[in-house]
């Protein structure tokens, strides 16, 4: 974004006036619009603002909530550039990690007792808003084994907010030995035909290959793919065919039976309102734009 500019058509003139960017005239002004908005902006369910740490740690967190994956989210804020924002959210995200039983408890106050049985603290994440960051900021993220994204913001004129993901660093799951534990997903690939096997190995490659900052979430019924929102979850491979959910309209969609179907407000594992059915590598090359569209949209 910071080489992005903005114009607006002027119409009395037939001709372009520049949109000049500008940041919050005070912090909490964007972590309140954010909050408000958090699912659209973030992908994240927003459970809590200004949450106390306690006595002990005397802090107070930003923002507190859960992702489209069931991942705990730290956000923080910072009006301009602030060198101590990675490091204050890192320090709010240990102690979420070791306050998990007061986390679930929120969770389940705000939002019921089956999201925070499945709250996914192998992957919690922290994501700082700011009017920018310097590249001191974006080398110590990769420093890091945890989630973390940083975000940059901008107003345009009084009814537009740009957000641009800077940086994004997928941290590794909790527990000695966690990479090579087997997942049931995994287990499953290993007794499902070859050619589904070597499919879903194809779909990974052209998902991870869409861009930078794409993290790969593993939940038990699905893998979600994730620049700051999810924008593709695929599921584990079946006899014949591989499911793959992407947010792309339906509407703006010419489906096709057998390869595309809208699942709006149906019960499905993952988020994305369109399926895919992929059951070779070029009902694959068929969806590439789709995967693109979705990619660009998180």
């Amino acid at each position: 974004m910071s080489g992005l500019k903005l114009f607006r058509t002027d119409t009395t003139n037939s001709g372009m006036i520049e949109v000049m960017p500008r940041l919050a005239e005070i912090e909490a002004d964007v972590q309140g619009l954010v909050e408000t908005h958090m699912e659209t902006l973030l992908g994240v369910r927003f459970l809590a603002s200004e949450y106390s740490t306690g006595p002990v740690h005397g802090g107070r967190i930003d923002s507190l909530g859960i992702d489209e994956n069931g991942a705990p989210v730290v956000v923080e804020f910072k009006r301009g550039t602030d060198a101590g924002v990675i490091h204050q959210g890192l320090f709010y995200l240990s102690w979420l990690m070791d306050h998990r039983s007061e986390y679930q408890h929120l969770v389940r106050d705000r939002l019921g007792v089956t999201v925070a049985a499945q709250v996914l603290w192998s992957a919690p994440r922290l994501i700082c808003v700011a009017g920018d960051f310097t590249r001191y900021d974006v080398h110590a993220v990769r420093e890091h084994r945890r989630s973390i994204d940083l975000v940059r913001y901008r107003y345009f004129g009084t009814e537009l907010l740009g957000l641009e993901t800077v940086a994004s660093v997928t941290g590794l799951a909790a527990g000695p030995g966690a990479a090579r534990r087997r997942t049931p997903e995994m287990a499953r690939v290993r007794t499902v035909d070859g050619a589904m096997a070597e499919l879903a190995a194809a779909v990974d490659e052209v998902l991870l290959g869409l861009g930078d900052g794409i993290t790969r979430v593993q939940r038990k019924q699905y893998r979600a793919y994730q620049r700051l929102r999810n924008f593709a979850c695929v599921c584990p491979p079946q006899q014949t065919k591989l499911l793959v959910y992407v947010k792309a309209d339906p509407k703006q969609v010419d489906l096709v039976p057998g390869f595309t179907r809208d699942v709006t407000g149906l019960g499905h594992h993952g988020t994305g309102d369109l399926e895919l059915q992929l059951r070779s590598e070029r009902d694959l090359a068929r969806a590439e734009d789709l995967l693109r569209l979705s990619y660009a949209a998180a």
